[in-house]
């Protein structure tokens, strides 16, 4: 799609912030009104118009396409998105060891038992740690007070958790994520463990580097989303 607009702007109403092309406020893909929390989110979404050469891509859009899925789908009705992150907990990377006679079960254990524990403390849960790949379902008072947790954020943090617990195979590292004082540099080298694991063993593949770096990228956007959301 050619460029269509020249100037982009950023103007608060009544019920937030609008980025605006030309003017006339921009509306979702799916149709309703773009309005956006706070003035920072609004002028980083503006920033990804300006950046726009002759040919709109996209594939640039990546704050744009997290602010319309919050205002489009968790917005209108949360809770398939409680219920999919609820999922993760079942099955968190955190929870899942190798073998105990097996060196990446070491590895493991020095690195995910400290955030794991953290998690449990600071969210009220006891979560089942499993070696193999068997599953083994978790409690139902934890996955109750998770889906409590869940149910208090808004729909732009829901939006992000999503992004982030999908990308890590982990609720307990999105959720960290969450936090104000989060490591997120060093909670996605623990989300990547295992994958860094087998590549350090068996060594390292162009596409594989490439794929691991865009999901780092959109990692740390979600996090950024999430940051400047409010």
């Amino acid at each position: 799609m050619k460029r269509f607009y020249k100037d982009v702007t950023v103007a608060r109403t009544d019920l937030g912030w609008t980025v605006q092309l030309d003017g006339r406020p921009i509306k979702t893909q799916g149709g309703k009104p773009q309005v956006l929390p706070t003035e920072t989110l609004a002028e980083m979404l503006a920033a990804e118009w300006r950046s726009q050469g002759e040919t709109i891509d996209p594939s640039t859009f990546r704050f744009r396409d997290m602010a319309d899925y919050a205002l489009d789908v968790v917005a209108s009705d949360p809770q398939p998105v409680v219920e999919k992150l609820l999922g993760y907990a079942e099955t968190d990377t955190l929870c899942y060891r190798a073998d105990p006679e097996e060196p990446l079960y070491r590895r493991q254990q020095e690195v995910w038992e400290p955030l794991l524990m953290d998690f449990e403390a600071r969210e009220g849960v006891t979560l089942h740690r499993v070696s193999g790949v068997l599953h083994r379902p978790q409690a139902e008072a934890s996955l109750a007070r998770l889906r409590e947790r869940l149910a208090s954020l808004g729909a732009f943090e829901l939006a992000a958790l999503e992004q982030l617990t999908s990308l890590a195979a982990s609720l307990c590292i999105g959720l960290g994520a969450l936090e104000k004082d989060a490591d997120t540099e060093g909670l996605w080298a623990v989300a990547n463990l295992e994958e860094e694991w087998q590549a350090d063993l068996w060594g390292r593949e162009e596409e594989a580097e490439e794929r691991r770096a865009k999901r780092k990228r959109d990692f740390l956007a979600a996090v950024e989303f999430a940051r400047v959301s409010g």
